[in-house]
């Protein structure tokens, strides 16, 4: 009887055993590198960290400005010029040879393009600086943004700025203040949920995913009136910070880099917004942010659409007294 009580309490320890080893196998399965981790690995690996997006290893900028009109026969042959404005708009006036592409198929476009560099162009820039940092990080490194869009082409299609600057919303306003800048803080990394466990996989279907949701942007207004509803961060240098003013509370996190973990100064629990001067490279910066798994957005035309007399503008940004537009030629057809 001893002998078979023996046998039964061993038999009840089999079942235990063996769970006991599935849970420490399913454990260890699941401890793997966080995908964001081997995203972040691989971009930083491949040149794809955020100031490789803004200036390419080849030293190319991500914008483009509109050629002088002795120019333009060589800039026109230089460039695979995509025009992701409206179909309405792009029939009524575009420029000579630029084809006209939804947002949703840039990627596409992008192969497309062959050997030759792509020009993304929409209305002010700020979309097309957005496509253009999506494009690169996919792998067309030598894609550019016309700078201010088709507003810097000719003056007859500026209007898309209309109505943007001149408001003067932040002067005088409450939460627009020459405070210094709070100090950084140290966040967790965004969780990316995704099945792929390399960095290319993971970083092609995350980049799709962005694409795919189009253009993320918020109004000065909207921020201005109520900054604590947004973790705001301010791209601009000390300097800028300092003598533009800014947005109250507004965090100075610049650069942005992966490779020196200053990107952990974001919080990713909250809605994130990027503003600079007039829109361009807080577009870029926020393509990149939402690759990244942050919730983020650009603020519209910058500083330039809050606060366009401030006299902290020179002569090197499109401020007040800057005239942008050109007069070069669109398509005959």
């Amino acid at each position: 009887m001893k002998k078979l009580s023996l046998i039964l309490i061993g038999l009840l320890f089999v079942p235990t055993f063996f769970l006991t080893s599935c849970d420490k196998g399913d454990d260890a399965a699941l401890n793997t590198t966080p995908a964001f981790t081997v995203m972040k690995d691989y971009l930083i690996n491949n040149n794809l960290d955020v100031d490789k997006i803004l200036t390419s290893v080849d030293n190319v900028s991500f914008v483009q400005g509109a050629p002088a009109e002795a120019d333009l026969p060589a800039f026109l042959a230089k460039y695979y010029i995509i025009d992701i404005r409206s179909a309405t708009d792009y029939a009524t006036k575009h420029i000579t040879g630029a084809k006209n592409v939804a947002f949703a198929n840039i990627l596409a476009e992008g192969a497309a393009a062959g050997t030759k560099p792509v020009l993304v162009v929409c209305y002010t820039g700020q979309t097309a600086c957005y496509a253009t940092a999506l494009m690169r990080m996919y792998g067309f490194k030598n894609t550019q943004a016309l700078k201010w869009g088709m507003s810097g082409w000719n003056s007859t299609t500026a209007g898309a700025w209309n109505g943007k600057i001149g408001a003067e919303e932040a002067k005088g306003h409450a939460n627009w203040t020459y405070d210094a800048a709070p100090t950084n803080l140290v966040f967790t990394n965004p969780a990316i949920s995704t099945l792929a466990t390399d960095g290319a996989t993971i970083l092609k279907s995350r980049i799709e995913a962005v694409v795919a949701e189009g253009f993320k942007t918020v109004t000065g207004t909207d921020v201005l009136n109520s900054p604590n509803n947004y973790f705001v961060n301010n791209y601009f240098n000390a300097a800028d910070y300092s003598a533009f003013g800014h947005i109250k509370n507004a965090y100075r996190i610049n650069p942005l880099k992966l490779a020196d973990n200053s990107y952990l100064g974001l919080d990713p629990s909250a809605k994130v917004v990027t503003y600079c001067y007039t829109g361009q490279t807080s577009a870029v910066i926020t393509a990149y942010l939402r690759v990244m798994g942050y919730d983020a957005y650009s603020l519209s035309f910058g500083v330039n659409g809050l606060y366009n007399t401030n006299t902290a503008w020179t002569s090197n940004q499109w401020g007040v007294g800057t005239s942008v537009p050109k007069n070069l030629p669109f398509a005959a057809n």
